[in-house]
Parts: structure tokens; C-alpha cells; sequence
């Protein structure tokens, strides 16, 4: 998860992408993201997070949309 966080906020900062990483619950990170930029930052965030390690097995990714972490469930 670490791993994660550290390519997302690296990539929002290089892009200077107006989204914000604001929170992590357990495995999940909780971004704030402009109307505008939503398709692309979901795209990219969720190739950081599959890509964060080298395991065996595939990391699976999930994504919500949503006005606030409730409804993106």
C-alpha cells in the first residue's frame, strides 16, 4: 500500500494533476478529483496500484466513483 501511495502521489506531483490523495483506509486510498479529470486519474491510479509490486499472484484493483466514501461502495 505504501508502495502505491508513493507512485500516486510521485505521479500527481510530476503531472501536476489538480486531484488530491486525501486519505487511506486499510487498502484503499481516497482521492479528491476534479469532474474534469476523473477518467484519467482513475486510469492511472489504478495502474500504479496494480503495478506497486512484483508478486506471483495479480493485485486486483477496484474503483468507486462517487461524492463521498459511502457511496463508492
Amino acid at each position: 500500500m505504501k508502495l502505491a501511495m508513493i507512485s500516486i502521489h510521485d505521479w500527481l506531483t510530476k503531472e501536476k494533476v489538480a486531484a488530491k490523495m486525501i486519505l487511506q483506509v486499510h487498502d484503499e486510498v481516497i482521492l479528491e478529483v476534479p469532474e474534469t479529470e476523473v477518467a484519467s486519474v482513475e486510469a492511472e491510479v489504478s495502474k500504479l496500484m496494480q503495478n506497486a509490486a512484483s508478486l506471483k499472484v495479480p493485485l486486483e484493483v477496484e474503483s468507486g466513483i462517487a461524492n463521498n466514501w459511502g457511496e463508492a461502495h
